[in-house]
This record gives C-alpha cells, sequence and structure tokens, in this order.
C-alpha cells in the first residue's frame, strides 16, 4: 500500500478495515492534540499567572505565541506535506509538538513559557494540515466521506471534551498536565503513523516552497502583534512600540510585493479580485477579531472574578458546543437555500447581543442568571453566522484557487484573534496586574465585551453592505451538512467549512481535487 500511495497510484484504504480505521484513530489524535491546546490552555491562564507573578501582557503572550507561528506557518506545513511526505511531515509535526508540549510544562518562569508556545505552535503548523491531508490522499473516493466525518464527529468529541479534561488536571493536580497529557498522545500518533500510514505526496512536481513569503508574513505578524501588546506597557508612543508596528506593518507590504511577483506565491493575490472572497474575508476578520478577544478574557474573568474552578470555567461554555451542534446544519442549509447575506448580517449581531449580556457577569458569577444566558445567545449567534461565512468566502474564489481560499480564510480568522488578544485587553484598561484586582477586572472586562460587541455588530454591517447572494438561478442546491461537520466546526477553531473544504483549510493545497492528485 505505500509503494503505491508513493508511485501516485489510486488510494485504496478502506473505511471498513483494520488499516482505515487505525489511521483515522491516528490522524484524530494529531490533529486532536493541537486543537485541545488551543482550548485548554485558556482555561490555564489565571493559574500560570498566579504561578509566575504574570502581568496581563504575558498571559496574551502565552496565547498568541502560539497563534502566531500557527497561522504564518499554516500554509508552508500544508506545501511541505504534499512535496516531502505527508505522512513524513505528519509525524515530525507530532514529535516537534511533543518536545515543544514538555517544555511548556517544564517551564520556570514565563518567558520560556512564551518561547516554548512558539515553538509549539510551529510543531502544530506541520501536524495541523496533515491529517485531513493524508484521509484524503490515503482512502479509496468512495470511502473518503465517510472517513472524514469519522475524523470530524471524534475531533469534535475530543474538543468539547477538553475543558473537562484541562480543568480536571488544573484543579486536581497543576496547569502543567495540561502539557504533559499531550506527550503520551503524540507517542500514540507516532507509533500509528509508523504502523499504519500509508505515505503519499503530490504526484506531480510541486512549485517550490514560497519562502520569502513565509519568511515576510511571520516577521510581519511577530511586529505588529509585539507592538500591540508591548502597548499595554509602555503607550503607543513608545519607541519600541511605534518601530514595531513599523516594521511589521513594513513587513506586511513586503509580502504583498513577493506574492505579486512570485509566480510560486503562497497566496496568490488575484483571489482577492473576487469582491465576495474579500469582502467574505473582511468580515471574517471583524466577527473573528471580536470571538477571539473577548473568548479570552470569559474563562480568566470566571475564575479571579467568579471564583469559578477551572474545571467549572470549562464547562461554562459548553452549551455553546450543544446550540452549533444542534443548529448549524439548519443554518448552512437554509444560507443554501436563500444565500448568505441575511445571516452573515443577523449572526454577528445575536453575537454581539450575547457579548454584551456577559456585562451582567460580576463577582458573585450565578451561573443560570449571569453567565448563561450570554452563552445561550453567543452560541445562538455563532450558529447563525459560521457556516455561511466560511462556505461564501470558499465559494467566492475561483475552482483553482478553492484550496488557497479556504487556507487564506482559515488564517484570516487567526490573524483576527491574535490581533485581538493582543488589542482588546489594552483598550478596556486591562493591563499590568489588573487581574489580581477583582473590581478592576470587572470593568475592565465589561468595557472589553462591550467593544467586542460593538465590533461584531459591525461585521453585520459590513456584511449587509458587501456581501451579495448568488443568483438563485444559476446556483446548484447544497445539501445540509453532516453531524460530523458541525462537530468539526468547533474542532477547527470555530470555522466551519464543507467536508472538502475542510479538508482544504488543512493543507492549503487539496481544494482542486484533480486527477491523479487524489485517486478520484
Amino acid at each position: 500500500m505505500e509503494r503505491r500511495a508513493q508511485a501516485g497510484a489510486a488510494p485504496g484504504l478502506r473505511y471498513a478495515t483494520s488499516t482505515g480505521r487505525w489511521v483515522i484513530a491516528g490522524t484524530v489524535l494529531g490533529s486532536g492534540i493541537a486543537a485541545l491546546d488551543a482550548t485548554v490552555v485558556g482555561i490555564a491562564l489565571p493559574a500560570i499567572a498566579r504561578d509566575f507573578h504574570a502581568t496581563v501582557a504575558s498571559m496574551q503572550w502565552v496565547v498568541d505565541g502560539y497563534t502566531l507561528t500557527l497561522a504564518g506557518l499554516l500554509l508552508p506545513g500544508g506545501s511541505l506535506g504534499d512535496s516531502w511526505g505527508r505522512r513524513r511531515v505528519f509525524t515530525i509535526g507530532a514529535v516537534w509538538f511533543a518536545l515543544a508540549s514538555l517544555a511548556c510544562g517544564l517551564a520556570p518562569d514565563e518567558g520560556f513559557l512564551i518561547g516554548a508556545r512558539v515553538l509549539q505552535g510551529a510543531g502544530a503548523a506541520l501536524l495541523t494540515p496533515g491529517s485531513l491531508a493524508i484521509l484524503q490522499a490515503s482512502f479509496a473516493p468512495d470511502d473518503r466521506p465517510r472517513a472524514i466525518g469519522a475524523w470530524s464527529g471524534l475531533g469534535g468529541i475530543a474538543t468539547a471534551a477538553g475543558p473537562f479534561l484541562g480543568g480536571w488536571l488544573i484543579s486536581a493536580v497543576s496547569w502543567r498536565l495540561v502539557f504533559f497529557i499531550n506527550l503520551p498522545v503524540a507517542v500514540a500518533v507516532v507509533v500509528i503513523a509508523g504502523r499504519h500510514v500509508p505515505e503519499s505526496r503530490a504526484p506531480r512536481p510541486r512549485p517550490p516552497l514560497d519562502a520569502a513569503g513565509a519568511v515576510a508574513i511571520s516577521l510581519a505578524l511577530t511586529g505588529i502583534t509585539y507592538g500591540l501588546i508591548a502597548v499595554s506597557d509602555s503607550g503607543w508612543t513608545s519607541p519600541r512600540v511605534l518601530a514595531s508596528l513599523i516594521a511589521g506593518a513594513v513587513l506586511f507590504a513586503a509580502f504583498c510585493a513577493v506574492e505579486a511577483r512570485s509566480p510560486h506565491a503562497m497566496v496568490p493575490l488575484g483571489v482577492f479580485r473576487s469582491r465576495q472572497f474579500s469582502a467574505a474575508n473582511a468580515v471574517t476578520f471583524v466577527v473573528y477579531g471580536a470571538l477571539g478577544g473577548a473568548m479570552f478574557l470569559v474563562p480568566v474573568v470566571l475564575q479571579e472574578v467568579c471564583g469559578y474552578s477551572a474545571l467549572e470555567a470549562g464547562m461554562a461554555m459548553l452549551p455553546v458546543t450543544a446550540v452549533m451542534l444542534a443548529l448549524s446544519a439548519r443554518s448552512a442549509s437554509l444560507a443554501a437555500r436563500i444565500g448568505p447575506r441575511l445571516q452573515m448580517t443577523v449572526g454577528p449581531m445575536v453575537i454581539a447581543a450575547g457579548m454584551a449580556l456577559f456585562t451582567r457577569v460580576h463577582g458573585s458569577g450565578d451561573y443560570l442568571t449571569q453567565v448563561l444566558p450570554a452563552v445561550l445567545v453567543f452560541g445562538f449567534g455563532l450558529a447563525i453566522n459560521v457556516a455561511p461565512l466560511t462556505a461564501t468566502a470558499l465559494s467566492a474564489a475561483p475552482a483553482e484557487h478553492s484550496g488557497v481560499a479556504s487556507a487564506v480564510n482559515n488564517d484570516v480568522a487567526r490573524v483576527a484573534s491574535l490581533i485581538a488578544v493582543a488589542v482588546l485587553p489594552v483598550l478596556a484598561g486591562i493591563t499590568g496586574e489588573v487581574y489580581l484586582r477583582p473590581d478592576a477586572l470587572t470593568r475592565g472586562f465589561h468595557t472589553a465585551v462591550l467593544i467586542a460587541a460593538g465590533v461584531s455588530a459591525a461585521g453585520g454591517l459590513l456584511a449587509a453592505a458587501t456581501i451579495r447572494d448568488p443568483d438563485r438561478a444559476r446556483q446548484e442546491p447544497s445539501p445540509a451538512w453532516p453531524a460530523g461537520d458541525v462537530l468539526n466546526c468547533l474542532h477547527c477553531g470555530l470555522d466551519a467549512p464543507p467536508l472538502r473544504s475542510c479538508a482544504d483549510t488543512r493543507s492549503g493545497t487539496l481544494g482542486t481535487n484533480e486527477p491523479g492528485e487524489d485517486g478520484s
């Protein structure tokens, strides 16, 4: 089987075979530890801050250090798998992620932890794109949807269980176990991949890796993020803040110039000529920025202000999972019938209402009256908005760029969250060690969620002004998404493309499904 896959023959793994199930298990575990780490670390932030006497800026970097390298290297990670072998890069990513997780768990201080988180994000950028790319390349075409559906459902369940597991480990032992738990899982991934996963790569020569573009965008994001986080300590007029922001802007301009001139551009800028594609990504940036900034603060406030344990804080947001599981498929079907504009307008408004309801959270932290109403409205807004938003971004690009389009949309969401985590606490006055003073943290949190609500509502207005419904006479009907895809919305960090496009999102290279590339 491995020799056939390497030679470019049609993949032939069957879903019902032992090998097929082992491949699904390995890819679920591999992508699951990366997704789990992103959700659980938010619950661990208060405990980390107490142990290291860390400032808000340090907590921001614990989150953004990981997101920074993951966002900057996600596209190259998918390309490396296509060129060097998907199993090989997937395995390297698992080992890299495990070693970085070990370093995180052993961190003696906040600086070491932040550096280890940066390395962990780089490992995730190698690990994450490979999971669905392996399924796409390894399974027989008629079994591929079942395999990806199983991956989606199992991965979603693992992600939903993350707050339970992480909260229990933090409460019972230490936040360090949140990172150590990755080690046995990574070992299992490496063993399963070595024994059961067939190697595969693109059967035809792939274009050279766009190293200049990858370096430029990674350094640009680093400069912008560093400058925005440094504002909390140094102010907007500080030379280091201004220098970082200017350097980041210059590097971003350099990235655009490189992509415009390169024959092997990582992001062909021509895809942005589509007004619908550009508008959908602009709405993605605005709405996901509001989501990322607010959700960074919610677990901290529930623990530091309301007195929740880490486990209780993790469980508090589970109704969002339930609401999306129940309604996202229906939302996708509705958007397929009436077009995305109405839901992309209303959804961010409902999300904004849910965020505004978080202003009811204060010292007593009563879940039923203060937290649950906000969580339910917030989840309802996500269910309305997420599916049509992502599907619109993917469908607006030309077919030959569908893989790039899905990867761009995924990265736009990650970068928006990255910047929001850096900016929102500063705008709300949550700086220094404010999180240690419950009254000040409460006031700052209320300001922050109102700002986030305003930004989300602006995303709805932007959608109303820029998104257009397709010509219904020419649009092909779209089936409702299976439950596995809805769970995968959470598995992908609240991104919700259809099955085929979700594979595109992870690899950034599979979207065209050209004959010979996947055997179909």
